[in-house]
C-alpha cells in the first residue's frame, strides 16, 4: 500500500471523467488499498480514484461511528451507478480536492447505488443521509464533476481566489476538510 497525492482544484484531471473498469485483477486492488490508505491519512470519509489522477471508476467511502475503528465500515465499490435516487437533502460539503472550502450542496436523501466489490460480486448499496452524500459525491468525481460545479456564486469566488493565489506562486492555506 502506498499514499497517493490527492489532486487540488483546479487540475484538469479533476475534470476528466473516468473509464469503466473492464476486468478486476492486482492493479485494481492495489489501487483500491492505496485509494483507502490515502483516505484515511488525509484524513477523509471518501477518494475517488480521479482524485489521485487515475482515470478509473473506482471509490472507496468509510463512514464509521466516533465509537468505532476505521476500515469497519470501508466499503470499496468499483464501476458504481446510481441507479435510484429518491427525497432531497441539504448538506455542509467539502473536498479534499478543494481544501479550504465547504458549502451546502443539495443532494438525493436516498440512493440506490449498483457496483462491483475487488472480489469480483456485484453488489446494491442502499443508502440515506450521509451515505447517500458521499456516494453521491464520489459518483460525481468519477464523472468528473466537483461539488463546486453544483453551486454558483461561491464557485465563481473560490475560483477567483485559486487563480489570485497561483499569480502569487502561494497555495490555499487552510485545514483539509474533514468531510469528503
Amino acid at each position: 500500500m502506498a499514499l497517493r497525492q490527492i489532486l487540488e482544484y483546479p487540475n484538469p484531471l479533476l475534470k476528466k471523467r473516468a473509464a469503466p473498469v473492464a476486468a478486476i485483477g492486482g492493479e485494481v486492488v492495489t489501487l483500491i488499498e492505496d485509494l483507502a490508505e490515502t483516505m484515511y491519512a488525509a484524513p477523509g470519509v471518501g477518494l475517488a480514484a480521479t482524485q489521485v489522477g487515475v482515470g478509473q471508476r473506482v471509490i472507496v467511502l468509510d463512514i464509521h461511528r466516533e465509537d468505532e475503528a476505521p476500515g469497519k465500515r470501508l466499503l470499496k465499490l468499483i464501476n458504481p451507478e446510481i441507479a435510484e435516487r429518491e427525497g432531497e437533502v441539504v448538506w455542509e460539503e467539502g473536498c479534499l480536492s478543494v481544501p479550504g472550502l465547504t458549502a451546502p450542496v443539495k443532494r438525493a436523501r436516498r440512493v440506490l447505488v449498483r457496483a462491483w466489490t475487488p472480489a469480483e460480486r456485484e453488489v446494491q448499496v442502499e443508502a440515506e443521509e450521509l451515505l447517500a452524500v458521499v456516494l453521491q459525491h464520489e459518483i460525481d468525481h468519477l464523472d468528473g464533476r466537483l461539488f463546486l460545479d453544483r453551486l454558483s456564486r461561491l464557485k465563481r469566488l473560490y475560483r477567483a481566489r485559486q487563480r489570485k493565489l497561483e499569480r502569487q506562486g502561494r497555495k490555499s492555506g487552510g485545514a483539509r476538510p474533514l468531510l469528503i
